[in-house]
């Protein structure tokens, strides 16, 4: 067991040893500043993986992105990249230290959905495209996997996070079928000079505990390193005493190294190690039962190991060669009730790539292979291997001062689903204060079993896959933003169209007049999303307000008719406003309030539509020399979907599931407070 006892001695080791090594005052990691409303580019290939330059005349932070392939800085690409800052991270960091989900849940236009209530995992819808089109990238790499699974947002905490970067909207011209929706990508912490490093403990109210820790330090003049690692726990709770697990338990330990080289003629090299061990639990408790009178317990044992590397070299002056790779192994061992289901995840990468630049423009073309792999021991006539070489290609262009354009394509040989061309259009206009920003891209997605209904009962109920076409979308947008003084503001209309979407469909066996199967199919019509964003935020002194509000439209053909519906688990209006107050180094303290609307749900006996609900959060923390103390409250109304619904189905659906999808949020109030020491 994961005991408190374990938790302190591993602070008082970690502390005593941390000493020992620096020697000196312990003092806060921290950041300088940046605008909240960022967008430009992911890194160029030619420099390192993050260059951050201060304008002296401004006092604004110059950062170059990893998400597209041209070396601009983040304010000069047509192609719009929202950040997350490391000021931002550090603020939720100390409200969920185990896991990212609510670092990326609070973006505008980001919805962290439930997939399975019995375990918790989750993924990432992006302006309410499904979460199987998200593609989630480190440094650049999918190191979780080419199509991750929804768990795995939930096994990566964000200790050593030194900013993300979002991309919404299909960028298949940058990551092929992978990133249908949009490119989540998480930028590692860069070692400084001196030794240096953070620990976290963090209790909750509801039996859960985390540690993680975080060092950093130069190894030699060109050789740098960090190491991050961490253990947390939470136990399984039945919140409204039905017998069904509300939080699924689990004990996960990670660690992942990183280094980091720059030579003497510009080359630098980057590589990186990862390793997760977790168990989870869910479903029934101990002598619970379901509505047919027997137990249904979900368990899932994971195992990931990973690694990664990119490299770049300068080729005469204005040249650039660079090549990037990553492995991916992950392993699961699942039990749905009496199923038993093990199986294995592989996912490969191997890139290279040649750039240049002149005044005006910057170019890059190159090469790529993608391999993705799965295989189950127990229904193995899902297994799939994805076979993808990939010849990509990326200009931007700079017409005028004010107009710049970025066009990319990227062509992939799908070994199962054929040619596939993605392209992608941006341009940027800046006139003064205004920046307007317009994109339109198509890409695809090559189907797999795991939609997301089948995350909560598996594949024993799943028919064998027939005739299944690849998912294919066209998304725009239209961004503009506007700084005057010390307001901020953004607005953004977008939309997408969606063909042959995969969905599960219903029937009956042989054996069973009653519907207790499901089969994939490709869904009639086309499904359209149409939507805006709208971003508000004021700097007064040293509070920080922010307001948002995001309108969705999406709907899909319900019927062969033609007929359409609202898509499942979309609401149409959604808002949120957060004040905080920070005065670095001595102390910061945040409220935060979330309105989710009304949305249609899906095969519910209780309900065809949710009720609207708030969220509201408190957070506090006080520095004193080398510690930070830190409290937070989540959920101040104890809303809990259990309070309109059952969450247990009277009947086992078709698919396997014993549940209704969730809608809210099923674990009420939570208080959770700590320590970060920093040294």
């Amino acid at each position: 067991m994961f005991s408190l006892s374990r938790i302190a001695s591993l602070v008082i080791l970690f502390t005593c040893a941390s000493e020992a090594i620096a020697g000196q005052k312990l003092v806060m990691a921290s950041n300088a500043k940046e605008p909240a409303l960022r967008s430009g580019s992911m890194l160029s290939e030619n420099n390192d993986l993050q260059q951050e330059d201060d304008d002296d005349d401004e006092d604004v932070e110059k950062i170059i992105v990893q998400a597209t392939r041209s070396g601009r800085i983040a304010d000069e690409l047509p192609m719009r990249v929202e950040i997350i800052n490391r000021e931002e991270i550090m603020e939720k960091s100390t409200m969920r230290p185990g896991n990212i989900s609510m670092l990326v849940a609070e973006t505008g236009g980001v919805r962290v959905q439930t997939t399975s209530p019995a375990l918790g995992s989750a993924n990432i819808r992006l302006q309410g495209l499904y979460g199987r089109y998200t593609q989630l990238l480190a440094d650049g790499l999918p190191l979780y996997g080419n199509q991750a699974a929804s768990i795995g947002i939930l096994q990566i905490p964000p200790t050593d996070l030194g900013r993300v970067e979002i991309i919404k909207g299909s960028a298949s011209s940058l990551y092929g079928g992978s990133a249908l929706g949009g490119v989540i990508n998480l930028v590692s912490r860069r070692p400084g000079e001196e030794f240096n490093g953070e620990t976290i403990v963090n209790l909750t109210t509801r039996d859960a505990q985390d540690v993680t820790a975080y060092i950093e330090a130069p190894l030699s003049t060109a050789l740098k390193a960090s190491l991050t690692a961490g253990a947390h726990h939470q136990k399984s709770v039945d919140i409204d005493n039905d017998d069904w697990i509300d939080l699924a338990g689990y004990e996960r330990y990670t660690v992942r190294p990183r280094l980091f080289w720059n030579g003497d003629e510009g080359e630098s090299l980057y590589f990186t190690a990862g390793y997760m061990t977790e168990n989870r639990r869910g479903g029934t408790v101990d002598g619970g039962v379901v509505a047919d009178g027997d137990a249904f317990e979900q368990t899932q044992d994971s195992k990931r190991f990973d690694s990664g590397l990119v490299f770049t070299m300068p080729l005469g002056d204005n040249y650039t060669f660079s090549t990037r790779a990553s492995a991916m192994i992950q392993e699961h061992n699942h039990l749905f009730g009496d199923v038993i289901e093990d199986d294995k995840h592989e996912s490969y990468l191997l890139e290279s790539s040649l750039s240049s630049y002149t005044d005006r423009s910057d170019w890059v073309v190159g090469l790529a292979y993608l391999s993705d792999i799965y295989e189950s021991d127990a229904f193995s006539t899902f297994d799939y291997s994805y076979e993808v070489p990939s010849l990509f290609a990326q200009v931007d262009y700079e017409m005028t001062s004010e107009l710049t354009t970025s066009v990319s394509a990227r062509v992939d040989e799908h070994s199962d689903f054929g040619t596939q061309i993605s392209p992608r259009v941006s341009l940027l206009y800046r006139p003064g204060d205004l920046t307007i920003r317009g994109s339109y891209g198509k890409g695809y997605y090559a189907p797999t079993p795991f939609v997301e209904e089948l995350e909560a009962a598996g594949l024993s109920r799943l028919a064998p896959i027939q005739n299944l076409a690849e998912e294919q979308a066209e998304t725009a947008s239209l961004d503009f933003t506007y700084t005057y003084n010390k307001i901020e503001t953004s607005f953004t209309l977008f939309g997408s169209n969606v063909e042959n979407v995969t969905e599960l469909e219903a029937f009956s066996s042989q054996e069973n007049m009653m519907l207790d199967r499901v089969r994939l199919v490709n869904a009639d019509g086309e499904s359209q999303i149409r939507g805006s964003e709208v971003l508000v935020r004021y700097y007064w002194r040293d509070i920080k307000l922010t307001a948002s509000y995001l309108y969705l439209d999406a709907t899909e053909q319900a019927t062969a008719d033609g007929d359409s519906q609202k898509i499942a688990l979309t609401p149409k209006h959604s808002a949120g406003f957060v004040a905080m107050w920070e005065e670095e180094e001595e102390f910061r303290v945040g409220f935060e309030a979330y309105y989710t609307g009304p949305q249609r749900v899906n095969d519910n006996p209780f309900i065809d539509e949710s009720d609207p609900y708030w969220h509201l959060g408190l957070m506090g923390e006080i520095t004193v020399g080398r510690a930070s103390y830190f409290i937070n409250l989540e959920n101040l109304l104890d809303i809990r979907q259990t309070d309109e619904h059952p969450l247990l189905l009277p009947a086992r659906a078709p698919g396997g599931q014993w549940t209704t999808d969730i809608w809210s949020r099923n674990d009420g109030f939570i208080a959770n407070a700590g320590v970060r020491v920093s040294f």
